[in-house]
């Protein structure tokens, strides 16, 4: 392997934009060497939004979405090699996420919305892509595949702890001291939070939980949304906006609900699906490791502080990775694992029959 510079992008559920790092994995722990967020225009949004359904159309609007989307990647790709002054040839790979916009894995599919082909061409760097679909085909989830990333990370010999994603969807991996690693999408993370609070307020998502600590939440409403069937679900699991959107959302309400109360009662069932998910799954962890977008919302942070002590409760910050480049660092790290022939993928947590080398390599 010639450098040990990887590129990661992520642009996840919750459709604001692609987050890239520039990754050194010469060091211990991994470091960012840079970092960009580049928000997607209103029109891509709208559009990455509407494909997540059946419409008129949907292989041409899907490609022209795709080639967009790679164009945000390109122009991420660009600011973080100029911000660590470094060139195309200086990196090894792209580790590309694309843009879920389907994911049924019951069905024995998942679609990542990218043109990883195009990437490629205008980066003139190799990309690796579509990493969930070799597991699917394997049986398992595609989901999550940061826990390989997260237990190469963050794991310590003498310690049981957890680390718990709050994207778009929330997600967990269980880091037993010297046990097998597991992981499981817990439920919604932010994705209900933000699209409540962008149609209330206009603003794309609660900014440190503000608006929804304003609220009281509706014991009602949370009983009702936490009898949706997937909760109870054993591990390996995973969950999209497939099946947490406005719409499910908009079964369980009551005109005398107001909008704030709905948003702190969305705040309670996050918080409240992450712990009973750890109660139930990890149990033994001492220790609980929060990144990702949630980390940000206090309330959220306030509410899982108290229900999960007496276990301690810390972001990776203090393990020397910023909470909001963990996934974009998971695919860079998976794109490394890729290109040396190693799998990435761990069955435990997504239910594949056998450990896979992921994703589709185009080489630049």
């Amino acid at each position: 392997m010639s450098s040990e510079l990887f590129v990661g992008l992520m642009s996840g559920t919750s459709l604001d934009g692609v987050d890239a790092v520039l990754a050194d994995f010469s060091v211990r722990p991994c470091r960012a060497m840079a970092r960009t967020h580049v928000a997607f225009a209103a029109e891509l949004r709208d559009e990455l939004n509407a494909l997540q359904r059946s419409g008129a159309d949907e292989i041409h609007r899907g490609s022209l979405a795709a080639n967009a989307l790679m164009d945000c990647c390109a122009t991420a790709v660009e600011v973080v090699l100029s911000a660590a002054h470094r060139r195309a040839c200086d990196v090894t790979a792209i580790g590309l996420h694309g843009q879920t916009i389907r994911h049924r894995p019951e069905l024995g599919y998942t679609t990542q919305l990218a043109n990883p082909a195009r990437l490629a061409e205008s980066t003139g760097i190799t990309v690796v892509a579509d990493f969930r679909s070799r597991d699917v085909a394997a049986g398992g989830q595609g989901a999550p595949l940061v826990p390989a990333f997260h237990a190469a990370v963050f794991a310590l010999p003498d310690r049981h702890r957890v680390v718990v994603n709050i994207g778009g969807i929330a997600n967990v991996t269980d880091l037993p001291a010297g046990g097998p690693v597991r992981g499981f999408d817990t439920g919604p993370g932010n994705t209900l939070m933000d699209a409540w609070c962008e149609r209330h307020t206009g603003a794309p998502y609660d900014r440190n939980g503000a608006w929804g600590g304003g609220g009281r939440a509706i014991s009602e409403l949370l009983h009702a949304l936490r009898a949706e069937p997937y909760f109870a679900l054993p591990p390996p699991k995973s969950t999209g906006r497939d099946r947490f959107h406005l719409r499910w959302l908009g079964k369980y309400l009551k005109a005398s609900y107001t909008a704030q109360d709905v948003q702190r009662t969305l705040i309670a069932l996050t918080a409240q699906s992450i712990v009973a998910a750890i109660g139930e799954h990890c149990a033994g962890a001492s220790e609980v490791l929060v990144c990702g977008g949630g980390a940000q919302n206090t309330v959220l942070i306030g509410e899982l502080e108290v229900a999960l002590a007496p276990r301690a409760l810390v972001t990776t910050a203090t393990e020397g990775i910023a909470t909001h480049e963990v996934e974009a660092l998971a695919f860079a790290w998976l794109a490394r694992e890729t290109i040396a022939g190693r799998p990435g993928n761990v069955p435990a947590a997504t239910g594949a029959r056998g450990p896979r080398v992921l994703g589709g390599v185009y080489r630049a």
